[in-house]
């Protein structure tokens, strides 16, 4: 239901200014009956693994860069 206040607000403004208005409330609806209506997704959790076997490792990762000789 409308407050007549809105009414009496709407009653002053000139036609052109109305039917801008008009669209925007429609606007409005259509996009709150849309997130009314959608439904959330379900969570998809990632799956361990997926990857395995894709990247190798250097056997001397762990062993100290000559380029950092100096500050060790």
């Amino acid at each position: 239901m409308l407050s007549p206040q809105l009414i009496a607000t709407l009653d002053k403004l000139p036609p052109d200014l109305q039917a801008e208005i008009l669209h925007y409330a429609e606007y409005l609806a259509t996009k709150y009956n849309q997130t009314q209506t959608l439904e959330p997704k379900p969570q998809q959790y990632r799956q361990a693994g997926t990857m395995k076997g894709m990247f190798k490792m250097a056997d001397d990762f762990d062993a100290p860069l000559e380029d950092l000789k100096d500050y060790m």
